[in-house]
């Protein structure tokens, strides 16, 4: 995936939010996306260990987050604070719309 501009991010972000009243129905409208178009499962290195998303939520708070595995294990990881990969996996424009509508 290449680096999006600031415009195609924020016509990605008004494409998913266009029919939302506040910002609550905006994350899930993200949420919706992000779910829709990310492609998983693909691994991914949090903090020099290898780990599977296998999906992605919505928690309770209002975040998207990243449900990953290792060895067993289950941990979520905030889809703000999720390393994607080289090459980023099909859809990861949509994580990237995520952090952009988050980060204005």
């Amino acid at each position: 995936m290449g680096t999006l501009s600031r415009r195609e991010l924020a016509a990605l972000v008004e494409e998913a939010t266009v029919d939302t009243y506040d910002e609550h129905e905006e994350v899930s409208a993200l949420f919706t996306a992000v779910e829709e178009n990310l492609a998983v499962p693909f691994s991914t290195s949090v903090l020099g260990v290898e780990v599977i998303v296998r999906g992605v939520d919505l928690s309770r708070d209002g975040r998207i987050v990243a449900l990953c595995t290792r060895d067993g294990f289950r941990q979520t990881i905030g889809l703000l604070d999720l390393p994607l990969p080289d090459p980023a996996p099909d859809g990861a424009e949509w994580v990237e719309a995520y952090r952009h509508y988050w980060a204005q």
